[in-house]
């Protein structure tokens, strides 16, 4: 009967667990319908994606526009200035090279999404229904990658701790998707579930499986989501920095040989054939296997001299910005929704928390349970996104900090459950978890209704006169 009890109750979990999920999945997307802006309600606006699910099935890799002519005549077209003076028309946000237009955005949302909806339906898929579908794929990941951490890890937090900090991580993971779920949204929140689930086979073959063969199938399926992420955003993709510390963790498990090897290459196959597609897509388009877009992308600033190159003055750009974007601080304001986008720490001040695993308790545990190297690969991923973001931006915006704020919160769970288990003060330890839980999501609440109210400054009188502010 104990056996049963025991059963019946991790049964429970899992059922509360599901409906927590769905609730806040709901939560997330379900405002997206709203917004005129981007919901399909404007035709023609931030389709791309839909217009190239049906270039593809018209067997082009470009846009037909029809007006590729008003650029030519410009000596640098990527100069915004240049364009503003000479008061051409043309497409923003779009790739353009020897004379074509080209989405400057992922292709890898349009053969998940795009394509197998248009051929199924016969009609489009609205580009907002794709950033919903991703927007559910992503929290679905990350309660399902802590409800595998917990078990393995920490199985004392308590699972109503567990609960509230799913949720927390999940809202501040993509809650600017819902303020603007269109074409830049639906590229990230793509990247993200991708990288969420990538993340969650890792660590499922690393530390769960026991079984050699169902390790290297579930590193294969990692892999691929992995790789995926590169056609989506690039600069999320440096996530997978974070495969290294976790083959460090499984190659100290097992006895190296030309068998596992051939394994391994395996395993990693999906990259190089993933990496192939892309890399002969950006050639076909840009006659550079390694340019998606960034270089010749129609908007703010001339991104054509961008480059991977690191000067003296481009490291000091990104220590500067790198700092301003973790600590840098904008004033409260004295109307609601009262907070401005500020950084990091400042908008969710739990993330600051992850610093408790290099305390040494925490750390000894982490480095105990071989959990240490994986915390390590995810903070690496997150400096190395934010030094491509600076150099391949002329500022970072919002929801650049998308990239980011999943992973920050994939390294804080594990390090605050490891934090728990240590802790000799329990009970006041999840009282502050709690709340900061709670603050997380009212933050990430009020920045939305910020982010909203650039557009439909009235939608911010009506969320201030619901809760009669």
């Amino acid at each position: 009967m104990y056996n049963l009890t025991d059963l019946q109750r991790d049964t429970m979990k899992k059922i509360i667990t599901f409906i927590i999920a769905v609730l806040t999945i709901l939560t997330c997307i379900l405002p997206m319908d709203e917004l005129p802006l981007w919901n399909g309600e404007i035709p023609g606006h931030r389709n791309q994606y839909e217009l190239m699910a049906e270039a593809i099935l018209d067997g082009r890799i470009h846009f037909a526009y029809g007006d590729e002519d008003t650029l030519k005549g410009l000596k640098n077209p990527y100069d915004p200035n240049e364009r503003k003076e000479a008061g051409v028309k043309y497409h923003w946000d779009h790739a353009y090279y020897d004379g074509q237009y080209y989405m400057y955005f992922g292709i890898v949302p349009v053969f998940l999404t795009f394509l197998p909806y248009r051929v199924i339906t016969g009609t489009a898929l609205t580009t907002f229904r794709a950033t919903q579908i991703f927007t559910a794929a992503t929290v679905a990941g990350i309660f399902c990658l802590f409800w595998l951490l917990r078990k393995l890890f920490f199985k004392g937090l308590p699972f109503g701790l567990y609960l509230a900090l799913c949720v927390a991580f999940s809202v501040m993971s993509v809650w600017y998707a819902a303020a603007e779920p269109a074409l830049y949204c639906t590229a990230i929140t793509a990247a993200i579930a991708l990288e969420v689930w990538s993340i969650y086979f890792f660590v499922r073959a690393v530390y769960w499986e026991k079984r050699e063969n169902r390790q290297i199938l579930l590193a294969g399926i990692g892999a691929l989501l992995g790789a995926l992420v590169f056609g989506c955003r690039p600069p999320i993709a440096l996530a997978n920095i974070v495969v290294l510390p976790l083959l460090y963790v499984f190659l100290k498990e097992h006895t190296f040989s030309r068998k596992l090897l051939g394994k391994l290459v395996l395993a990693a196959a999906p990259y190089a054939l993933v990496g192939f597609c892309l890399m002969t897509y950006n050639y076909v388009r840009f006659d550079d296997p390694f340019e998606f877009g960034q270089a010749y992308q129609l908007t703010v600033a001339d991104q054509s001299n961008y480059s991977l190159s690191i000067n003296g003055k481009q490291l000091l750009r990104i220590l500067s910005e790198t700092g301003n974007n973790f600590f840098a601080f904008k004033s409260i304001k004295d109307t609601f929704p009262y907070v401005q986008t500020s950084s990091v720490f400042f908008n969710f001040p739990i993330l600051f928390l992850f610093i408790v695993a290099l305390f040494p308790p925490v750390r000894d545990r982490a480095k105990s349970t071989k959990l240490f190297p994986f915390l390590l690969g995810i903070i690496v991923s997150v400096l190395a996104i934010t030094a491509i973001d600076v150099l391949w931006s002329p500022y970072l915006l919002e929801r650049y900090r998308m990239d980011i704020y999943f992973l920050m919160g994939i390294a804080c769970f594990p390090a605050l459950g490891l934090w728990y288990e240590e802790s000799q003060k329990k009970k006041v330890l999840s009282t502050v978890l709690y709340g900061l839980s709670i603050v997380t999501v009212a933050s990430s609440f009020l920045l939305y209704v910020r982010t909203v109210g650039v557009y439909y400054p009235e939608k911010v009188q009506e969320f201030a006169e619901i809760f009669g502010l």
